[in-house]
């Protein structure tokens, strides 16, 4: 029994190992919530949310003198503890758990009351000093504090996927300009339309990103919005007046994070709709990237026997049966990652539909998910640029080749023969395998210099 000490909560007593920092609430979770076997120390950020929250918290309650500062300063320092990165293995309640977060809550409640402890030369356990709810938890209500917690995780994440998407629209106008003067076929369902550039298909991509770029931004923002102070449901029952506002400054200050109070607490502890906002996003840059994949895979698809206009850097052998055969192995990860992440969205919006009156008790699976698509999509994206676009190089001759030989150069013509003639010329064409070039000077419809003029692909590249 030696490596033991016993905890008591309302159902009763329990033995929790010596040597942990959490305690008997947290220890029912982990006996309760073997569903995902991840934990929530899988995202550091978020444990460092709720460290940045409970000292915020220590630090308005020693402001209004309702926490004694020799107990106050030891919880700060707890906290700066966790903050630095220490005691992460000791969050070990599953991902997904019921009771609207309050196992997070009180996972971290009782590690930053034992860490204090521990400060001060008193035994784990001993919480008649420093207690996880009494002192930790005091103005707070997990009500509060795990919203909060997923709100400035997600936000802090968010600053990260920003940064590797802004590096991606920059890869993809790296490569529009290399591939500026590569002549290309242009298509439409998959069949051939008009001439283009691989530059100008890439700085559609690059073009692309940067509208989601700056969709995110905006979705970002109205994580920035807490409802610290609310307690239970809203109404600050336990905290005193004006805490709301006071513990807002402090956390804003905490994590450098533009936080405000939301002017209905209320309505800000029940809402989940800036996570739908944020998670909507993830999925509009999910699919769009995914596509730009579907892209990669299509034009570099051969290389003997498909478009083959690009070839993408080799990075595996593709086959344990046909020698020689490497595949979109990076493109194809993206496009699993950008399913996942529109299964996540519905996830979220299933879950903050799931709320009841006063609170949504889904918030776990909403934290989750959300973590996960960011996480996700940050680590695919990155790797989408450095494994795949750096590396991509272009097959010039055999674009070019393809649009002289294509039925769509017929398009040109239009504005000069009518539409009926050149629907003629092209059906001459593929019945005969007959170039439109030649179809049309052997009918002396336009001379070899109007024809060369009309038909040269630069001069296809844009209106006129």
């Amino acid at each position: 029994m030696d490596s033991y000490r016993i905890e008591h909560d309302l159902l009763g007593d329990k033995n929790i190992p010596a040597d942990v920092y959490y305690g008997i609430q947290t220890m029912r979770a982990i006996e309760n919530f073997v569903i995902s076997e991840i934990p929530i120390s899988n995202f550091p950020l978020f444990i460092q949310s709720l460290a940045h929250i409970k000292k915020a918290a220590a630090i308005t309650n020693m402001e209004y003198n309702i926490l004694n500062s020799s107990i106050g300063n030891v919880i700060v320092k707890a906290c700066d503890d966790i903050i630095a990165g220490k005691f992460l293995d000791q969050f070990a309640v599953d991902a997904f758990q019921g009771g609207a977060g309050t196992s997070t809550n009180m996972n971290a409640n009782e590690v930053i009351a034992n860490r204090a402890l521990e400060l001060i030369g008193r035994n784990k356990g001993e919480y008649k000093h420093i207690h996880p709810n009494n002192h930790v938890n005091l103005s707070q209500s997990t009500n509060d504090v795990y919203p909060t917690a997923i709100r400035i995780t997600s936000a802090r994440m968010l600053d990260g996927l920003i940064a590797i998407l802004i590096e991606f629209k920059e890869a993809l106008e790296k490569k529009g300009e290399e591939f500026h003067d590569v002549i290309k076929m242009g298509r439409t369902q998959l069949q051939d339309a008009i001439p283009m550039t691989l530059g100008q298909e890439f700085n559609a991509w690059a073009y692309s990103v940067g509208e989601d770029i700056d969709r995110l931004r905006l979705a970002q923002k109205l994580l920035y919005e807490i409802n610290m102070g609310a307690t239970a449901i809203g109404t600050g029952l336990n905290a005193p007046a004006g805490f709301a506002a006071k513990v807002t400054a402090h956390l804003a200050t905490l994590t450098g994070l533009p936080l405000v109070s939301s002017i209905d607490l209320i309505q800000a502890t029940q809402d989940s709709g800036g996570f739908i906002e944020v998670s909507g996003v993830l999925k509009r840059i999910a699919a769009k990237i995914s596509k730009i994949c579907n892209d990669l895979r299509l034009l570099s698809s051969g290389p003997r026997a498909g478009i083959n206009e690009i070839n993408l850097p080799p990075m595996q052998p593709g086959s344990s049966i046909m020698p020689g055969k490497v595949n979109p192995v990076i493109p194809e990860v993206v496009n699993q990652v950008a399913f996942g992440v529109i299964g996540n969205d519905l996830a979220i919006t299933l879950a903050a539909e799931a709320g009841q009156l006063e609170l949504n008790v889904m918030e776990p699976l909403i934290a989750y998910k959300l973590f996960t698509s960011i996480k996700t999509l940050t680590n695919v994206i990155k790797t989408l640029i450095h494994k795949c676009i750096v590396g991509i190089t272009a097959n010039k001759e055999r674009c070019r080749t393809m649009v002289e030989q294509s039925i769509g150069l017929v398009t040109a013509l239009v504005p000069y023969l009518g539409y009926e003639v050149c629907s003629d010329i092209a059906k001459k064409a593929l019945d005969t395998n007959e170039a439109v070039y030649t179809l049309v000077l052997e009918r002396k419809l336009l001379s070899e210099k109007e024809l060369n003029a009309i038909l040269s692909p630069e001069s296809m590249l844009k209106s006129h």
